[in-house]
């Protein structure tokens, strides 16, 4: 048992969390990637809602803050709908109803630099099965699936589901921050993992006190648990700041973000060296990738 007597409070756009500067919203980005388009909007929709700045989250998402709150109906705060409208229009908010559970984390470099396989489209087809099935808007937006790509730099991270690559085409599963399932098929990887999604909101149940964790239930949502793979058995180190060599042969740049703050002059000088993609790391710091040539 937990000893809690409430549920998360973890903050989406519809949901803020009230600070005394206003309104504070995340933002959920799949894998921490985003158009750069996307993030030009995200500037100016800060400039004109919020304080101007961005901030960057340990699970590689976005945050806004100093929203001027509004009061709902039944008293609870929120924030404009025209502030909303503008996220929703930049791409933010794929799902009213699933926002706050889309927390997907990916090795930033999965399929562009080392790694055993590409993480991102299985991270991609989780995510919208999960917004499909309106089930899952139960669980709660603490729940963390993380795909290693099986270089070892998401291993240590605590999570609720996820799964380590050990080739190209398959995975492990990973159920809990302990505990190792079955190894799949990268195609089979999204299945597998909704499935043990659904086992724990069922077991989880909707009181208040709720368990927030897989770790947290008294019970294991299965018993289908096998020996960690000598494979996973990996770890490394989030490369400094500078130009990476990727696999295709392009070029891919690691920036750093200091404070994890981007302010204007910060994704100005971003944007004159990116490409069509920017990908927020868990480590304060940005990936600008598919890169044509060395900058």
């Amino acid at each position: 048992m937990t000893g809690r007597s409430r549920t998360d409070r973890c903050p989406g756009v519809l949901r803020p969390w009230i600070a005394k500067d206003g309104a504070l919203v995340r933002l959920r980005l799949v894998g921490g990637q985003l158009t750069t388009q996307m993030l030009t909007d995200l500037m100016a929709i800060s400039a004109e809602w919020a304080d101007g700045t961005v901030l960057l989250t340990k699970r590689a998402n976005l945050q806004l803050r100093g929203i001027a709150a509004v009061q709902n109906e039944d008293a609870s705060a929120c924030v404009p709908h025209e502030f909303a409208d503008a996220v929703a229009a930049a791409g933010f908010l794929p799902t009213p109803t699933h926002e706050r559970v889309r927390n997907i984390m990916v090795s930033p470099l999965s399929g562009r630099v080392g790694g055993r396989a590409n993480l991102f489209p299985v991270a991609t087809a989780l995510d919208e099965a999960l917004c499909a099935d309106p089930a899952f808007a139960g669980l709660s937006a603490r729940f963390l699936f993380v795909f290693d790509d099986g270089r070892g730099d998401l291993v240590d991270r605590s999570l609720d589901l996820g799964a380590m690559a050990v080739d190209a085409e398959h995975a492990q599963v990973r159920i809990g921050t302990d505990l190792w399932g079955e190894v799949v098929e990268l195609e089979a990887l999204p299945e597998v993992l909704l499935d043990l999604a659904g086992r724990f909101v069922r077991a989880r149940g909707d009181a208040p006190d709720a368990p927030w964790h897989i770790d947290e239930l008294d019970q294991p949502i299965t018993d289908n648990h096998h020996a960690r793979d000598l494979r996973t058995q990996v770890t490394s180190p989030w490369p400094p700041s500078g130009v990476l060599t990727q696999d295709d042969g392009r070029t891919a740049e690691v920036v750093d973000v200091p404070d994890g703050i981007l302010t204007h002059d910060r994704v100005t000088q971003v944007l004159r060296r990116a490409g069509s993609e920017v990908i927020v790391t868990p480590w304060r710091s940005l990936v600008l990738p598919d890169l044509a040539h060395p900058v």
